[in-house]
């Protein structure tokens, strides 16, 4: 999926009163309620990632959620971590059950919680 593709989707599947998000490479993403009060809205959303990001074996982190969207195709897949959520593209699986597309997605969050790359910021702050 293109940069832009993972872009267009994120931004329809979240609710759009949120309006203070980070992207990071793999499609995980984080929300920030308060962004106003943050310094640096990419800094902390780096210090999260890595934080909350990576996976291990019978830790929190292997938790998740799937969540159906109906904006845009796809999932969302959320677990540890307030407000990191990750975005999975029907054209990145042939099985779609639940529990694949929650692997999957955990799968995705791992990568960017061990490399985390920001690709977009939105803000309300212009």
């Amino acid at each position: 999926m293109s940069k832009e593709n993972l872009i267009k989707n994120v931004k329809l599947a979240i609710n759009p009163k949120y309006q203070d998000w980070v992207l990071f490479k793999n499609g995980t993403y984080i929300i920030f309620d308060n962004a106003d009060t943050i310094k640096s809205i990419n800094h902390e959303a780096i210090k999260q990632m890595k934080e909350f990001g990576p996976v291990f074996a019978g830790g929190p982190a292997g938790d998740f959620n799937t969540i159906h969207l109906t904006q845009t195709e796809g999932w969302i897949v959320s677990g540890h971590g307030y407000g990191m959520y990750t975005y999975v593209s029907p054209s990145e699986l042939e099985n779609t059950d639940d529990l694949q597309v929650g692997m999957f997605g955990r799968s995705k969050r791992d990568l960017d919680g061990k490399n985390p790359e920001v690709i977009y910021i939105n803000s309300r702050k212009k």
